[in-house]
């Protein structure tokens, strides 16, 4: 299936992670060790992302490129004859070392700074003796709660597995029957009706790709436009989704020419 096509819409996510966090957030999904990473598997499960990524039409930065480009190199060079030349350490030995290390880094650092804003947000709750007016400011965070845009995309991955193939005659042109927008109007009057909805909910049974693709799209553009929540039980459950205005405000989205 080739990427979306929008041409009066286009989603713009503000905040992305990048590729060192998908690789941990791949790690963390197969239980497997981080000094210890199943090269091929990581490998092909990273390529597959980017390229639900690319089906999506999403903006996808040139250092993920780049990691694809080190990840395919890393498994050319397991595939190589180990060199037993006494002269080197182990690490050296290991093509994976370099990336680990790396990992290993970057996780720490995410660690202390998830740590921080935890301690923040703790300290936003505490008040001085005797204040007399205390206003609260309006919360402007990621309305992505405690999943990641990795999580919704292997969400996303799933029910595009369960989609029927669709396998056009030779010339035959099909209208786009679906668009973003109108997914976008879908969800929006959905949560006016339903505080809470299931990720799956949204997908209607039978569903071809390119619907599947759009409202995929929609609940992207309004999670950026902080009118929903996204939420997990438990880590990797079920997605559910939550207004995140009072039923009274009204949730307008604003369409790009």
């Amino acid at each position: 299936m080739e990427a979306v096509a929008q041409e009066d819409y286009k989603v713009r996510l503000e905040v992305f992670e990048g590729p060192l966090d998908l690789l941990l957030y791949l790690i963390k999904k197969d239980e497997v060790d981080i000094y210890n990473i199943p090269i091929e598997l990581i490998t092909r499960q990273y390529m597959e992302y980017i390229q639900l990524m690319r089906l999506l039409d999403l903006n996808i930065a040139g250092e993920f490129l780049v990691m694809a480009a080190t990840l395919m190199m890393i498994k050319s060079r397991m595939l190589l004859p180990v060199d037993e030349r006494p002269d080197l350490e182990p690490e050296e030995e290991d093509p994976r070392w370099e990336l680990v290390r790396q990992l290993v880094e970057y996780k720490k650092f995410k660690d202390a700074a998830g740590s921080l804003q935890e301690m923040e947000l703790r300290q936003e709750n505490v008040f001085d003796c005797g204040a007399d007016d205390i206003q609260l400011e309006p919360d402007v965070g990621t309305a992505l709660g405690d999943i990641t845009i990795f999580d919704l995309i292997a969400a996303f991955n799933e029910v595009l597995k369960r989609a029927p193939r669709e396998e056009a005659a030779v010339g035959e042109i099909f209208a786009e029957r679906h668009t973003v927008a109108d997914k976008i109007q879908v969800i929006r009057e959905r949560l006016l009706i339903e505080e809470r909805v299931s990720f799956g909910s949204l997908f209607a049974s039978g569903a071809d790709r390119n619907e599947i693709a759009c409202t995929f799209l929609a609940l992207l553009e309004l999670i950026r436009l902080l009118h929903i929540c996204v939420r997990q039980n438990m880590t990797f459950g079920e997605i559910m989704l939550e207004r995140a205005a009072p039923a009274d405000t009204r949730m307008e989205v604003t369409l790009n020419a």
